[in-house]
């Protein structure tokens, strides 16, 4: 996974919602990727199997799962998508926000590889 289009900001300056947007969209097609490649199916089971991955419960979950393996940068960028204030409410949430905070900045930074192997160590305890 390349990224599209140079960017010439310094990314610790960007609004951790929007590193989060960004990383939404990286960690499902990431998600929807592996869904396709795993087996033939009708849309709307994609959908489905799409949204159960995606939601923050699960994202708050794939976090778990990683936090031990971050590194000191990677750590302070969750920290950050965690802590900023968001519409919604619920540990979940914000730590959903950390999370896809995460996968935005390590995309918008080029670090693709390491994107491939934090989603390698949630595939390794989930059924995506």
């Amino acid at each position: 996974m390349n990224r599209l289009f140079p960017m010439d900001v310094d990314l610790h300056t960007v609004s951790p919602l929007n590193l989060a947007f960004v990383g939404d969209g990286v960690y499902e097609i990431m998600v929807r990727e592996r869904l396709v490649c795993l087996a033939n199916r009708p849309n709307k089971e994609l959908h489905q199997l799409a949204v159960k991955q995606v939601r923050a419960e699960a994202q708050a979950a794939a976090l778990d799962k990683i936090f031990s393996q971050l590194t000191e940068q990677e750590a302070l960028v969750y920290r950050r998508g965690r802590n900023a204030h968001t519409s919604r409410t619920g540990g979940d949430y914000h730590k959903a926000t950390g999370f896809e905070a995460l996968f935005g900045f390590l995309y918008l930074s080029g670090q693709t590889e390491r994107l491939q192997e934090l989603f390698e160590l949630i595939l390794e305890s989930n059924e995506i």
